[in-house]
Parts: structure tokens; C-alpha cells; sequence
């Protein structure tokens, strides 16, 4: 039977394709810009088939109906990154959240670890071998689908084939359904002057022949648009928009440079519009892998001159990073940040940037802080961290002491917050802290209770 035969004999209506999940059942839902939403709109279509459904995914960039209260019966969320879509659940008790690194995800599909019944994904049109590509969405739904007892497909043409390890064969899927099902786009971002000012800062970090890794937003926009005057760029990320295009057509961007995949841009998922998706398709540039190989440390850093750029919501005196909670509250997920900065900093010449609008609430909250916030959990470890920019300029914390740090990171904050950090600085570091005054010998022996002459210890804490 050749596999166009077997096509026929999987295609069915998206009703009847999710008919074949079960109550109970873990679905893996494709991610972010690859969602399959015709096949989640039949699901939620057909609700009072299921009970205790639990779907996982990470960013959900559809509607992700199945998240709202009144489908909690039905349906149990399962969030690796908290969106938009889906913090309400997570936050309500309907959803819960896994805190893990986008690297790790495809080991815990594959090694059983939450072992998956149902993997929704959406695909392009096979090839003349049988083959479709996973198009925008490689990630974790490849090795997931590959995990799972039942594959369901939506295929559409407006999915464009990626090339790379990207491709699952017809016979390996179970039920396929035909669309016409434009993917999701996602507009570039408005780029404010805050975020040029940062952009500009973080380009001055960037050499010619630097390896990149950047995310999706203004601030990443913004620093490709400072690129211009930069040769053979090079790209491995998780993601790229359509920016990397831009560089790409301008002649900056050429991935001739590399120690890894020379020539080629290798990335895991894509979020854009149809300009970048058209550049995608069949490009020989482009090389598609899961996240457990895109993103595992050991991999980033084999290429020299690595940098990394992430974001941050806090940052306090030591360098601790907080980039996915508010407090007790989940706002996203730790991504791939921290596989990142620790490629970066493993690899040759490599550095890690982590560059954000020094306030928040419309400038009522400083980002950065004497100490994170109750609850909030660290994304970067203050012993991986290199470089903190925002608008005011570049801290560089590697090698600094604490009181280092704090001093540079002063010295970046929003001028209106400068003068309450300093006091809080001077409070922490010269005032209230026993190991910059005379101790008494009950206090010595409080914070030393090992035995250690006292007199030694006054001469070593000066």
C-alpha cells in the first residue's frame, strides 16, 4: 500500500478525530504558533464526551476555550509556560503549572515521565515520500507525538515545510484532518523609544561573527534593527520572528562563522507573520531540531562568541533573576532562558545578556530591587548571570562582589529610584550588616559557633 492510499484511510472530519480521545486521557497540544485549532475547536465542541481531559502545552496563542471555567468538568490544564490564555486558569485552581526548562520538556514525554496519550498537532502537506514537516512547531511536539498512543493531525498548506529533523511519516499517523487553516500570526511588536534605548545598549554587546540567540518582542526587535552594521552573524535560538529575515535578505546575518551547523539558522519553534513563514518554507538555511537538542547547554556552547538575550521581570542586589513569577503568582515560565545564559557562558567568547525597561506599572515599580519579591521564584541564578542592561545602560556582574553588583545595578535603575536603592544598600551592606562592625564574642560565637580564635576573626572581618 503506498502512503497516499493510507492518507485516504486516515483522513476523517475533525469530529470524528477526536471522538478516538478518551476521558482521562494527557493530550499534548502543539505549540504556540502550530497550535491546531480546528482540531482543540472540535474538542471543545464535543465537551460532554469527556471528563478530566488534561491538555499540555506550553504558550497557547489560540483561544485555549478549554481553559475557561465553565469547561473545567471537562477539562484539566497542564501548563509548562503560563500565557494570557491560560494565567486565569492556572491562577483559579482549574489548571495547574510544571515548572520546568524548555529543554528538559521532551524527557518527560519520552521517559514516561508524564506519559502521553494523545498528541494534537498541526502539519504540512506530505511530501512525495509520505513525509510532512512540523512546520513551525518542532519543540516538544515532535518527540511527543512520537511518545503517544494516538497522533492526530490537522494538515494545512498554509503550514510551510521546515526543514531540518522536522518530518513525521503519513503511516505514523493515526487520523489525519484536512484544513484550509491559516496558522496563527503574530505582529511584530510597537518599538517604543525605551526599548530602542535598550536595543541600542545590547547591540554594543554584539560583535561581527557572534552567534545569537534572541526571543520575540520589542526589545529583541529592537536590537536587530541596531545590526545593521554587523557581518556574518550567525543564529541558534529556540525562536526567531520576522526580524531575522530582515537580516537575512540585508546580508548580515549569514551563519558563515559558526563552529555548529555552519551556514545554517537552527531554531525549534517560530512565531511571526506570513512573511516569515514564506521564508521558511523549504528554506535550506533553516535547520529544525526538538528543544532537547536546540537548547541543551552542551550544544549552545559549542559555538564560539555565543550570546544570549532574555528578558527579566526583577532583578535584585545579587544578581538573582526573576523572569516568570510576580510574587506567589505564575505570570509565564522559565523557558528557555536558563538553557541559554548557561550555553552562553560555557561557550568561547560567549556572554548572556538579560535586558528589560528599568520600571514596571507605568513606571511605579523599579525592576530592579534590593531583594526579590516574597514567592517569586529565580529563573537565572545570580552565579550564571553576565550582563544586566535597560535603558540606562550595561551592568556587568560577572565576577563581582555583592556589593559590586548592587553598586552597578544602582547605577542602571530608573533615576527616580536611584536614591531610595542607595539607602536600601547602604542599610544592607553598611549599617545593619554584623560583618561590617566589631562583633562581640556572644555575637562571634552566634555567627561562628565552630571553634576559630576570636581575635583572628575580628582582623578577618577588618
Amino acid at each position: 500500500m503506498d502512503w497516499q492510499e493510507v492518507y485516504r484511510d486516515k483522513l476523517v472530519d475533525a469530529d470524528e478525530a477526536v471522538s478516538r480521545i478518551s476521558s482521562g486521557d494527557r493530550v499534548v497540544v502543539g505549540h504556540a504558533c502550530g497550535s491546531p485549532e480546528t482540531l482543540l475547536r472540535a474538542m471543545v465542541d464535543n465537551k460532554e464526551r469527556y471528563h478530566n481531559v488534561e491538555l499540555v502545552h506550553m504558550v497557547s496563542m489560540g483561544k485555549a476555550d478549554y481553559c475557561e471555567i465553565e469547561n473545567s468538568p471537562h477539562f484539566f490544564h497542564n501548563s509548562l509556560f503560563v500565557g494570557g490564555t491560560t494565567r486565569q486558569a492556572v491562577g483559579g485552581g482549574w489548571g495547574v503549572f510544571t515548572p520546568c526548562h524548555f529543554s528538559q520538556i521532551p524527557n518527560l514525554f519520552t521517559q514516561g515521565i508524564l506519559p502521553v496519550d494523545v498528541t494534537l498537532c498541526m502539519l504540512s502537506p506530505p511530501d512525495e515520500h509520505g513525509y510532512c514537516s512540523f512546520g513551525v512547531s518542532v519543540d516538544y511536539t515532535k518527540p511527543a507525538a512520537e511518545s503517544s498512543r494516538l497522533v492526530i493531525a490537522e494538515i494545512s498548506h498554509h503550514m510551510p515545510r521546515t526543514l531540518g529533523d522536522s518530518f513525521i511519516h503519513i503511516k505514523d499517523i493515526d487520523c489525519i484532518v484536512a484544513t484550509d487553516a491559516e496558522l496563527i500570526s503574530l505582529p511584530q511588536a510597537k518599538i517604543t523609544p525605551t526599548d530602542e534605548a535598550i536595543g541600542g545598549n545590547c547591540a554594543d554587546l554584539i560583535r561581527d561573527g557572534d552567534c545569537l540567540q534572541l526571543g520575540i518582542g520589542a526589545v529583541p526587535d529592537s536590537i536587530l534593527g541596531f545590526l545593521r552594521d554587523k557581518k556574518d552573524l550567525g543564529i541558534h535560538t529556540e525562536m526567531f520572528s520576522d526580524g531575522v529575515v530582515d537580516l537575512v535578505n540585508s546580508g548580515n546575518v549569514t551563519c558563515a562563522r559558526k563552529n555548529l551547523h555552519k551556514n545554517k539558522m537552527v531554531a525549534t519553534f517560530f512565531m511571526g507573520t506570513e512573511k516569515l513563514y514564506k521564508f521558511l518554507h523549504n528554506n535550506p538555511m533553516v535547520a529544525m531540531f526538538s528543544v532537547d537538542y536546540t537548547n541543551d547547554p552542551r550544544v549552545v556552547a559549542q559555538n564560539d562568541n555565543m550570546v544570549s538575550v532574555n528578558s527579566a521581570l526583577q532583578v535584585d542586589f545579587a544578581g538573582q533573576v526573576v523572569s516568570d513569577s510576580i510574587g506567589f503568582r505564575q505570570y509565564s515560565g522559565p523557558g528557555g532562558q536558563a538553557d541559554f545564559v548557561r550555553g552562553a557562558s560555557w561557550s568561547r567568547g560567549g556572554r548572556s545578556i538579560l535586558a528589560f525597561h528599568s520600571t514596571a506599572a507605568r513606571g511605579a515599580i523599579s525592576r530592579i530591587v534590593p531583594a526579590i519579591d516574597q514567592g517569586a521564584s529565580v529563573t537565572t541564578l545570580r552565579t550564571d548571570v553576565h550582563y544586566i542592561v535597560t535603558e540606562y545602560g550595561v551592568a556587568d556582574l560577572r565576577g563581582k562582589s555583592v556589593s559590586e553588583r548592587a553598586k552597578s545595578l544602582i547605577g542602571i535603575a530608573h533615576p527616580d529610584f536611584r536614591s531610595d536603592l542607595r539607602r536600601e544598600f547602604e542599610n544592607i551592606y553598611l549599617k545593619d550588616n554584623p560583618l561590617l562592625r566589631p562583633m562581640s564574642e556572644e555575637r562571634r560565637k552566634a555567627f561562628w559557633p565552630h571553634e576559630m580564635d576570636g581575635a583572628y576573626l575580628q582582623q578577618l572581618l577588618g
